[in-house]
């Protein structure tokens, strides 16, 4: 069978900027790709975290006009900024420091680090209201429900 992976993920933002501001400065990310095809004004961003080999995020600006046309690109703006566009799932080997690390840069979480029946979670949003789950995964007993 050929192998088929997952190369990237995307976001739609309000700002790339702003996103890219975020999540470099305030989540510690590196930039993986900036490049800006001129003839089309197509922004390519991409970050992922430091020293990962994995897939990167895209910072997918919110199209405009003429695609979709003016109203679509309203409502779909109005659904990212509600948090509808889609989650993103992070997981870290300890949910605590990396949370306290996170807000003294500046993240600002809507819980703090709640122990689930899977591991140790928290939330919060990037400037467009795309949502981030940040998780420290424990061991699994299958004993238990």
């Amino acid at each position: 069978m050929t192998r088929i992976r997952i190369a990237n993920a995307q976001f739609w933002v309000h700002d790339q900027d702003e996103a890219l501001d975020f999540y470099t400065r305030k989540v510690g990310w590196e930039v993986r790709a900036d490049v800006t095809m001129e003839a089309w004004g197509f922004r390519w961003l991409c970050v992922a975290p430091p020293g990962e080999d994995g897939p990167a995020l895209v910072l997918m600006p919110v199209p405009e006009q003429p695609m979709p046309d003016a109203a679509s690109s309203a409502r779909l703006s109005d659904l990212v900024a509600k948090g509808a566009g889609g989650t993103l799932f992070l997981e870290t080997d300890d949910c605590k420091a990396a949370y306290d690390e996170l807000s003294s840069r500046g993240v600002e979480f809507n819980d703090p680090p709640t122990v689930q029946p899977y591991g140790i979670d928290t939330s919060f949003r990037d400037p467009s209201g795309n949502n981030i789950r940040l998780t420290q995964v424990l061991e699994f007993d299958p004993g238990r429900h």
